[in-house]
């Protein structure tokens, strides 16, 4: 069910290119090389050019590029672009954070939104119409509304686009298709209320989804597209039980619940049939905590969005304070808690001596107060990219305390590894890593528990409140995906022991340290701080621990050339994302804090780290790749020491 890739004989693959490759709705991209990476956040052509995919959050979808400008060209006037939503709430949402930072900057801009329903041709199918929500601003205000899109994760799916566009009859089967140029003789539509404008557009008939190939190596990628049409690549989908119907969407997105809340009695593949149906067996949840059902379990479009609605459920049920960052986190995490609400305050080291720190700000903050001292923690077990785990128990002693919500976000801890549902008043996840593994979805979930002080509020606030945006076939292809992620997760947590076992052997953190090191350190939860992470380790009926140390580890090197050669021979797949069924490594400082590499080093995240996610690739190839990947770092090091000791003599 589930695809790895492995490169062979060591080659690269090219960059640009889809990860996975000839994945139309990849949500990685192949930047195979240090300066790869460089040149990507310094936008130099070459590499832009390259380009025919990207993270969805940070590269928008050709398909919604597409789609985007035909709404300009129909609905917009001169000198306007826009952004696509799914939903009215949203685009008021993304109005507002444009209005708001705007204003705050000097000046609001102009903002308006138009309703574009599209429907199918034939009034009899069963396909919906699809209703788009157009955000559209000054053309040189785009980079704020992209703030939006990137920070909330809100916006539409590459898959709601090629619906879109399907509806629209155009052609969706190449990422690199011409954008159309506008209709000789047709106007721009101009809009009425300048606030929020109605259009409803001709009927054409639906496509089933698709997965068309992305351009890799030309000829290669075009021939691939014409195997299969999307009404055949359907068929192959539902007919040899790979995927639910399209009509059965909300069995899909139920499934996933039950899946997340771990009250699936029988969840094994064999077992996708029933598992969102009326006839499922449902037992007392596997999280930690009694009572979780499907009903505390919602779904968003991406893992981002569950973390920005946490921290808007938290704004709307308790009373206004800052919020706490505590540990180093994914760079728009800490973002949505700047730019929304109260603003924060940073713990970023989230080490257990932070907390005694943070405890004197609670303490000084409530004397300033009759509320709260803050409105909510966030914190990641383990944290990205340092793989550092924060003292749950003590800090839930502080929430009661003091009375404020926990969210934690498990992504790269997983429900199969760790159990913090019991420290927690909220927990999120992106769905797109480990849980899906094939890079080819995006999503996202928020846990309430039930046990929690403040459940009685969150439950009702989202019972009146929870807008389910998550395209339909978006949660088909997550529920597939799924399907087999318990025994994944073991394999990948396996794997990734034995690569971190064999690279901090020849480290310098080693006792004694490796001769000729070339790795300063391993970060991995087995020695990052490791009392913290065996704390919530999931353990089994005898108490032995039955959850491993997950697929994600970083490293340090001794120089930046060692850290360079590294990633450069590293024979796997290289782009962002992770959790991916295939190994894949990233320099993630460049790619997420390369206009704050100074900053991000004050909190100990090393401007030339390399992140690896491992995969299900069999154990020696892995050991093999990453071998030669240290070989060629030592071998930096030791030239450096060379040209250094001629100099010396010279």
């Amino acid at each position: 069910m589930s695809t790895t890739t492995v490169l062979q004989n060591d080659q690269q693959l090219a960059l640009g290119a889809s990860v996975p490759p000839f994945t139309a709705h990849a949500i990685s991209v192949s930047l195979p090389t240090w300066r790869d990476n460089v040149d990507y956040e310094e936008g130099a052509k070459r590499v832009v050019d390259a380009m025919v995919t990207g993270y969805p959050r940070f590269f928008i979808h050709r398909s919604i590029q597409k789609l985007a400008r035909i709404c300009e060209q129909r609905f917009g006037v001169q000198g306007e672009r826009c952004l696509l939503c799914p939903t009215r709430k949203i685009a008021e949402q993304c109005r507002e954070f444009m209005i708001d930072r705007s204003t705050k900057a000097g000046a609001p801009v102009p903002v308006r939104l138009v309703q574009f329903t599209i429907c199918p041709e034939d009034d009899e199918t069963s396909t919906p119409c699809r209703e788009l929500h157009i955000v559209f601003f000054p053309a040189d205000q785009f980079p704020l509304a992209k703030q939006f899109w990137q920070h909330t994760g809100l916006c539409v799916s590459s898959r709601l686009a090629e619906r879109c566009l399907a509806m629209l009859h155009e052609d969706t089967d190449s990422p690199k298709s011409p954008i159309p140029v506008p209709t000789p003789g047709r106007p721009p539509v101009k809009p009425g209320n300048r606030h929020y404008s109605a259009k409803s557009i001709g009927k054409s008939p639906p496509t089933s989804p698709t997965v068309a190939h992305a351009h890799y190596n030309g000829s290669i990628a075009e021939q691939s597209a014409e195997l299969l049409s999307k009404d055949h690549v359907t068929y192959l989908e539902e007919r040899y039980g790979r995927n639910l119907p399209l009509e059965s969407a909300a069995a899909a997105k139920r499934a996933l619940r039950r899946r997340i809340a771990g009250v699936l009695v029988r969840d094994s593949p064999s077992d996708w049939s029933t598992a969102g149906g009326h006839e499922a067996e449902l037992g007392p949840s596997t999280r930690g905590v009694e009572g979780v059902t499907e009903e505390d379990v919602f779904l968003y479009s991406t893992g981002m969005s569950a973390i920005w609605s946490a921290h808007q459920l938290a704004l709307a049920v308790r009373p206004p304070a800052k919020s706490i960052c505590f540990g180093f986190p994914y760079t728009d995490t800490l973002k949505i808690l700047e730019k929304w609400g109260p603003g924060c305050n940073f713990f970023g080291n989230g080490l257990d001596e932070d907390i005694d720190e943070l405890e004197i700000l609670l303490k000084r903050e409530s004397k300033l107060s009759d509320g709260p001292p803050a409105l909510a923690l966030f914190t990641e077990f383990p944290s990205n990219p340092l793989l550092r785990s924060a003292n749950l128990p003590r800090l839930r002693e502080l929430a009661d305390k003091y009375d404020f919500l926990i969210v934690v976000d498990e992504t790269i801890g997983n429900f199969v590894n760790v159990e913090v549902l019991p420290y927690a008043d909220i927990v999120v996840s992106s769905l797109s890593k480990v849980f899906s593994g094939d890079a080819n979805v995006m999503g996202g979930s928020l846990v309430l528990n039930p046990q929690g002080r403040h459940y009685a509020a969150l439950k009702a606030h989202m019972a009146a409140n929870f807008e389910d945006s998550y395209f339909d076939e978006d949660a088909i292809y997550m529920e597939r995906n799924s399907r087999d992620f318990r025994r994944r997760i073991h394999t990948i947590d396996d794997n990734t022991l034995a690569v971190c076992t064999f690279l901090r052997a020849r480290s310098l953190a080693h006792a004694p340290p490796h001769p000729r090191a070339a790795v300063r350190e391993v970060y991995y939860p087995k020695w990052s701080t490791p009392h913290n992470y065996e704390r919530c380790r999931v353990r089994g009926a005898d108490g032995a621990p039955a959850g491993g140390y997950g697929g994600l580890f970083s490293l340090t090197f001794t120089s930046a050339e060692a850290s360079r050669a590294f990633f450069d021979v590293l024979p796997f797949m290289k782009g962002p994302s992770l959790g991916t069924n295939f190994t894949l490594a990233c320099p993630y400082t460049i790619l997420a804090h390369y206009a704050e590499l100074d900053w991000a080093a004050t909190w100990g995240v090393d401007p030339n780290l390399v992140r690896v996610s491992v995969g299900l690739e069999d154990r020696e190839t892995l050991l093999k790749g990453f071998e030669k990947a240290l070989l060629a770092a030592e071998a930096a090091v030791q030239a450096e020491a060379a040209g250094e000791g001629a100099q010396s003599a010279a």
